[in-house]
């Protein structure tokens, strides 16, 4: 999720000051927990209480993200129930594999789960990739789980599977990241993709800060350059989300790049009143950078339509 334009950054960066609602969230920092999944280090953040009545739920990030992309969302659901965030394999602090795809990110998933201690039942919500992970655990382990949100991941009817599989766990090798020497300037250099101007540039800088680590040289960006391809997957997801044996929601970006009017028109025969479709106006692909609070609100109004 990161791109590079092609301009120096700006030699005394006026300081961005965040809202109150933001900081408050940041002050309500997770543990931090790891464990080994299919003999892979995989890295998760956990808020709330250690035992509630309600159902936890799991924030699962899009492709090259990380889980602190959750860091100001989580906070707003976790006074009576636990939440977690995780990274998967090839992303965020978790480790490298040399191949990538649901077949090792569903035991991830349903690892991260069970050692949070989410509760019997607990909730899925995934952005974009994420999104389409929660679909294949859902399709494995939906009777397991009381409710999937799936946050604009786009099916269209090309997207119909093939039977090739071997561009998902098999997936070509990339070059390295790029080095860095100066950690201001790959902080500047920071970018979404698909490529969007987000106001909230506060929301922007935490997310980059949390994107890159320490390496010879100097910094380069988290995530393994692989792992960038495993989208490219050949399952039959529009048939695991209508298949789903718990309720499901989907929110998306009314300006999303990839969620347009054509895929809101497909995707909506596969939703109902009972599983609603949900779109945040004035907001992209990102729409938790960029509207943070009506993605909390629609979030709320999700789980309280399920009673959850």
């Amino acid at each position: 999720m990161y791109d590079e334009p092609p301009v120096a950054p700006p030699q005394d960066p006026l300081p961005i000051e965040p809202p109150y609602w933001f900081e408050e969230a940041l002050k309500n920092t997770p543990t931090s927990h790891h464990l080994q999944v299919m003999d892979c280090d995989i890295h998760y953040l956990r808020w709330g209480p250690r035992v509630s009545d309600r159902p936890g739920i799991l924030l699962i990030h899009g492709a090259s993200a990380h889980a602190h992309w959750w860091d100001f969302i989580a906070p707003f659901f976790c006074n009576d129930r636990p939440i977690a965030a995780m990274d998967l394999s090839g992303m965020g602090d978790s480790g490298w594999r040399d191949g990538y795809g649901s077949e090792v990110h569903v035991p991830e998933i349903a690892a991260v789960l069970a050692d949070a201690k989410l509760g019997e039942k607990p909730i899925i919500v995934g952005h974009s990739f994420g999104g389409f992970m929660t679909m294949c655990y859902g399709h494995a382990h939906g009777a397991e789980i009381s409710g999937a949100v799936i946050v604009d991941s786009p099916l269209r009817p090309e997207n119909r599977p093939t039977g090739d599989k071997s561009r998902f766990f098999d997936p070509p090798k990339r070059p390295p990241n790029r080095v860095f020497t100066d950690k201001e300037e790959m902080i500047y250099r920071f970018r979404p993709i698909p490529p969007q101007f987000c106001d909230n540039e506060y929301i922007v800088e935490h997310i980059a800060r949390h994107s890159l680590r320490e390496c010879e040289g100097g910094y380069t960006w988290k995530f393994d350059p692989s792992a960038r391809v495993a989208g490219l997957h050949d399952e039959p997801l529009e048939d695991y989300l209508r298949e789903l044996p718990c309720p499901k929601a989907m929110i998306y970006g009314e300006e999303s790049a990839i969620f347009g009017p054509e895929v809101v028109d497909y995707m909506s025969g596969i939703f109902n009143s009972a599983n609603p479709m949900i779109g945040i106006p004035d907001a992209q692909h990102h729409l938790t950078m960029d509207q943070p609070l009506a993605f909390i609100t629609a979030l709320r109004a999700v789980f309280a339509s399920w009673d959850v």
